[in-house]
């Protein structure tokens, strides 16, 4: 049994990460904001009040989880404004940054020392952050902030070699969730693919950034 601290996991691809990681017997604790219903009625330990985009409530995680190993650090939480060049909106885009490229480095960084030699350090991208895949334009803010937690990501894979802990970028695919407008694959699809790629994730493949389905992206 390990034990996965999740982010963002009250809705969508986090509440199916939650679920089936505690169907197959795993202690999970599920960090986010505001807990609910669905997520309450998980044999999981919830952990409210946590923000990722806000450095202020990073105390609050590390009291709560004390000196708890965690073996599978999930950095989920995440938010998407659609922009064009047309409807730029630079307050949207300083918010995608704070969660999405920053939320997952912050986390990391309060937990450090619940990670020992065999943990994993998984961030949800995307693989619209890939500057090679881009052919299409738009979403200048969160193809952006995908692109820089896949550089601190990166960071991570060099910083945490060294104790044993093997990082991952994976991108989740197009997922019928609010984010995306009920667009793509379920939920449930998805997170069956992100639980198979972290638990074949090594130190020797350590640093990756792949697709749900197990094949790689470009950078």
């Amino acid at each position: 049994m390990a034990t996965v601290l999740i982010t963002g996991c009250n809705r969508g691809i986090g509440l199916q990460l939650c679920t089936q990681f505690a169907q197959r017997g795993d202690d999970v604790i599920a960090a986010c904001r505001k807990s609910n219903a669905d997520l309450d009625a998980l044999p999981v330990r919830v952990v409210s009040g946590i923000d990722v985009g806000d450095g202020a409530c990073m105390p609050l995680l590390k009291d709560a989880i004390g000196d708890q190993t965690i073996d599978v650090l999930l950095n989920n939480a995440g938010i998407l404004h659609g922009d064009s060049l047309d409807s730029l909106d630079y307050d949207a885009m300083e918010q995608q940054f704070r969660i999405n490229s920053l939320g997952p480095l912050r986390i990391t960084e309060a937990l450090l020392d619940n990670l020992v030699s065999g943990s994993k350090v998984i961030i949800i991208s995307s693989r619209v952050g890939s500057i090679e895949d881009n052919s299409s334009g738009g979403y200048y803010g969160y193809r952006a902030s995908k692109t820089a937690v896949n550089q601190i990501g990166m960071n991570l894979k060099h910083d945490l070699e060294p104790r044993g802990i093997a990082v991952a970028l994976l991108h989740p695919g197009l997922v019928a969730t609010e984010m995306t407008g009920g667009q793509g694959i379920t939920p449930q699809e998805s997170a069956e693919g992100l639980i198979n790629r972290i638990d074949d994730l090594s130190l020797e493949t350590s640093g990756g950034f792949w697709h749900a389905e197990g094949y790689p992206l470009p950078w």
